[in-house]
């Protein structure tokens, strides 16, 4: 089985779909895109053609090469269409159960029968919610956003799932330069994500209890976590340190994690008042006048400079053989 130049489905042109319409036709793929509306449509190549703007305007993406990766993204309007001669299908829709069920009967009833469904859910176990016929050839391809920058995704196989699709769907990403990494089942938030959750409780507590602020949260990630493990990562930064110390700091066990409780009540306050982040002008943090896409701009073109940074020194000063 091979995947690489072929056709895929987008189903969803949101935050995920329309960054995930623009890895593959960069990677070679002819794209057909649909979403529930033409507006929503018509805003995911927006996007598209917004970001591909940002590549070349950080010197990610050579200018003349823009035509082309549009030239392989075509708009549909129904789901039907969009899959109908499609080798693989990218379910990329909101994290609702019975939304995700009633997408895949869609797919199925319009899709060839060898066709690869692959979900990007975050947390949902999806293979339930496919239909039986298309359990040997589904799988989970979990992306990051903005995933035509960030290169991370997590494979997972469903029950049923042949050994030759996950091992596809590998050979497609790697040679478009990404990092799939492969797990042997769906495990809820695979490892980026249950790290960040982890984070999460911890930075929820250090705001409501008034420990730290916004900026000293930030400002301890940006310059005390984040450069040493955009370098070594965390396994690696342990043995630069020591395992010795890492081990004496366990066992002095001063570290008590805190107790999920489903809420936090900095996050209820700021929600309260409106701030929901950049598409409404702040939430942790106050964006002033910014629009929201000047914010993403400058966001994606923070991101490029400083993984071409990161690749370049990885290739200068190798830390493994």
């Amino acid at each position: 089985m091979q995947l690489q130049n072929g056709r895929v489905a987008m189903i969803g042109a949101g935050l995920m779909g329309h960054g995930l319409a623009l890895v593959h036709a960069a990677g070679g793929c002819s794209v057909k895109i649909t979403d529930l509306s033409a507006e929503k449509l018509a805003s995911g190549m927006g996007l598209i053609e917004s970001a591909l703007g940002t590549m070349v305007e950080a010197d990610a993406l050579a200018a003349d090469e823009v035509p082309a990766i549009l030239g392989r993204i075509t708009p549909v309007a129904s789901l039907a269409e969009t899959v109908a001669d499609a080798d693989l299908i990218v379910e990329a829709v909101v994290e609702n159960a019975e939304v995700k069920r009633q997408v895949f009967t869609e797919i199925d009833a319009a899709a060839p029968s060898d066709a690869v469904v692959a979900s990007n859910t975050s947390h949902l176990d999806v293979f339930p919610l496919i239909p039986d016929a298309r359990q040997r050839r589904c799988l989970i391809t979990h992306w990051y956003t903005p995933p035509y920058i960030i290169d991370l995704v997590d494979l997972a196989p469903g029950p049923q799932t042949e050994p030759e699709v996950m091992s596809a769907a590998q050979a497609l990403y790697d040679g478009m330069g990404k990092k799939p990494v492969r797990f042997e089942k769906f495990i809820p938030g695979y490892v980026a994500n249950r790290l960040q959750a982890a984070m999460g409780l911890e930075i929820t507590l250090l705001l409501d209890e008034g420990w730290a602020s916004a900026e000293a949260i930030d400002d301890s990630i940006k310059y005390g976590l984040a450069l040493r493990m955009a370098l070594m990562g965390a396994l690696m930064k342990a043995d630069f340190t020591g395992l010795d110390m890492m081990r004496r700091a366990m066992a002095n066990g001063m570290y008590t994690p805190p107790v999920p409780t489903g809420r936090s009540a900095t996050l209820e306050g700021l929600i309260a008042e409106g701030k929901q982040g950049v598409m409404n002008g702040g939430g942790y943090f106050d964006y002033g006048d910014m629009r929201p896409e000047d914010l993403f701009r400058n966001r994606d073109i923070g991101l490029l400079k400083l993984k071409a940074t990161v690749d370049q020194v990885e290739t200068e000063v190798p830390l493994k053989p």
